[in-house]
């Protein structure tokens, strides 16, 4: 493992902890409280702040700030924290804040995410592995955004909103209300307009998987009775684990609505 290398404009304060094969590029600053794993890369002009952790193998761009305080009004200094997994890639100008006592008290970023430029993370979100956030996105505070969610660009996320894993967010889209895993949402306010299709070929979900996947759309979008009850019932009869993925999501404790097919 070899030494860090620092270059002599970056400002690294005292108690900070650089792991083993970093590069910190130039003007970069690394607050007291912050960890870098190993072969962490911050390429230049890069702020990371308050009590941060940095997975390994994970580069950070240009002019991005990681670990501020939240943009909550609420926040008066508490010590919380922003976790970050390994190998992401977070992109120029991206903005990541800790989270907030209120909140549960820390921001948690998963492995293998792309964050491109201009995207922003607010306190206590909680995002998986694999995820995409395009440019300019924004997530609110308190959102859980699960594994393999692509979020397209200029899109924005109300707070509290939970996406369920593999689904895909349209560009220019708002989106007040969860979305159940695998769907597709568009449209200036963001409509369920079916699923993820694209992105269940691309992972080799099998074709029985997702005729299945298909069928529960239907009957969640056609069936008789409340949204609740009909994920319910699709649940004690499915014998897929995707479509178990929808129901389990659908009827767990959510502070949104949902959107749901048409609405």
């Amino acid at each position: 493992m070899s030494d860090p290398i620092i270059h002599p404009s970056a400002v690294i304060e005292d108690g900070a902890s650089i792991g083993p094969g970093c590069r910190i590029g130039p003007f970069c600053l690394v607050g007291a409280e912050v960890t870098l794993g190993p072969r962490v890369e911050l390429k230049s002009h890069v702020v990371v702040k308050g009590l941060t952790e940095v997975g390994e193998d994970t580069v950070i761009f240009p002019f991005a700030v990681i670990g501020e305080i939240p943009q909550d009004l609420k926040f008066a200094g508490e010590k919380t924290r922003l976790v970050i997994g390994k190998r992401n890639r977070i992109r120029e100008h991206v903005t990541m804040n800790t989270g907030t006592e209120g909140g549960g008290g820390v921001t948690r970023v998963g492995d293998d995410g792309l964050f491109m430029a201009g995207c922003h993370v607010a306190h206590d979100v909680q995002i998986g592995d694999k995820v995409i956030i395009v440019n300019n996105a924004a997530l609110a505070g308190h959102c859980i955004i699960e594994d393999e969610v692509i979020i397209g660009g200029l899109s924005g996320v109300h707070q509290f909103v939970r996406i369920g894993r593999g689904a895909i967010i349209g560009a220019v889209t708002m989106v007040t209300n969860d979305v159940i895993p695998h769907g597709l949402v568009q449209a200036e306010r963001g409509k369920l307009d079916g699923l993820n299709l694209v992105g269940l070929k691309r992972r080799g979900v099998a074709r029985k998987d997702i005729t299945a996947l298909r069928a529960a759309f239907q009957m969640l979008a056609q069936g008789e009775g409340a949204f609740a009850e009909r994920a319910r019932r699709l649940g004690e009869e499915t014998e897929s684990d995707y479509v178990r993925q929808i129901t389990d999501f659908v009827l767990s404790a959510s502070d949104r609505h949902f959107l749901t097919p048409g609405g």
